[in-house]
C-alpha cells in the first residue's frame, strides 16, 4: 500500500475528537458508541437497519461546494471505519434533562410522542438531521424523514403532531390541523390533539439553528480534503480505502492475483 496509508481513524462524536488506533473493521458505529464511548442513548433494535432505533446524524464537509451536509444513518449498519474524517452526533449531543432539552426532544416529550421510549432517540435524531439541513421543512418532508423509523407504541400520531410544529404549514394556516383555531403560534388557541387540556404550542421552545452544535472546524481545513488511504487489518476483516483510482486498480490486481 502507499506510504501515506493510515492504520488509524479519526472522527468527532458530539464535538469531541476521537482517534482510534486499533479500529476493528467488523465493528459497527453503534457498537463503538455504546461499548467504547458509553453513549447508550443510541439503541440496538433489529440490527438490520429496519427499526431506526440506532439512528444518528453523520456530517461531512463538502469542500467543492463549501457546504456542510448532514445525513441520518443507521448506526447498526454503518462500519466504524467508514466515519473516518466525519462528525457523528448522537441524542446525547443535542440536549438532555441535565442541561436543556433540544426543541426536538421537547416536542416529542410534551406531545406524548414517547411511551416505552426505546425508539425515541432514533426518531429524535431523524427529525434533528432534517432540521439541520432544512430548518423549516414542509409537512411532507417531515413525514418522509421518518420512513426508516418504527414505533410500536404510539401509532405515530402524537409524534407527527408534535413535529409538524416545525413545518411551513403549521399554525395560522390550518393546513395540517396543528391548531384548534386558525390563529398564529403563541396564542392561547394553538393546541395539539384538539384539546385545550393537552400541550399548547406556545409552551414549545422555538427552534434556533444558531444554537446547534457547530461542525468541527478541523474537518473544514484544506488538509482535511486531501485523500487519505486506509489499510486496517482487523481480527476478522481487513478494511481498504484507496484514495485514488491508481490505488484501487493496484489493490484489485493484487487481490485478483492472490
Amino acid at each position: 500500500m502507499p506510504s501515506s496509508t493510515s492504520e488509524e481513524i479519526m472522527f468527532f462524536v458530539n464535538g469531541r475528537k476521537v482517534v482510534e488506533p486499533k479500529a476493528q473493521p467488523e465493528m459497527t458505529l453503534l457498537g463503538y458508541l455504546r461499548n467504547h464511548l458509553g453513549l447508550t442513548g443510541t439503541k440496538l433494535g433489529c440490527s438490520e437497519g429496519g427499526c431506526g432505533a440506532c439512528t444518528v446524524m453523520v456530517s461531512k464537509y463538502d469542500h467543492e461546494n463549501k457546504k456542510i451536509k448532514h445525513f441520518s444513518a443507521n448506526g447498526c449498519l454503518l462500519p466504524l471505519c467508514a466515519v473516518d474524517g466525519m462528525a457523528v452526533t448522537t441524542v446525547e449531543g443535542i440536549g438532555s434533562t441535565k442541561t436543556a432539552l433540544h426543541p426536538v426532544q421537547e416536542r416529542i416529550a410534551k406531545s406524548h410522542g414517547s411511551q416505552c421510549g426505546f425508539c425515541t432517540p432514533g426518531i429524535v435524531m431523524s427529525m434533528y438531521a432534517l432540521l439541520r439541513n432544512n430548518p423549516v421543512p414542509t409537512h411532507k418532508e417531515m413525514e418522509s424523514a421518518f420512513e426508516g423509523n418504527l414505533c410500536r407504541c404510539t401509532g405515530y400520531r402524537p409524534i407527527l403532531e408534535g413535529f409538524k410544529t416545525f413545518t411551513k404549514e403549521c399554525c395560522g394556516k390550518g393546513v395540517n390541523g396543528c391548531c384548534a383555531e386558525k390563529t398564529p403560534i403563541g396564542t392561547s388557541n394553538c393546541v395539539l390533539n384538539g384539546s385545550n387540556e393537552l400541550v399548547k404550542c406556545e409552551e414549545f421552545t422555538p427552534y434556533d439553528p444558531t444554537q446547534d452544535v457547530i461542525f468541527p472546524p478541523e474537518l473544514m481545513l484544506p488538509e482535511a480534503v486531501k485523500p487519505k488511504s486506509l489499510y486496517i487489518k482487523g481480527d476478522l476483516v481487513t478494511w481498504f480505502r484507496p484514495a485514488t483510482l491508481d490505488e484501487l486498480l493496484e489493490l484489485k490486481t493484487k487481490i485478483s492475483a492472490s
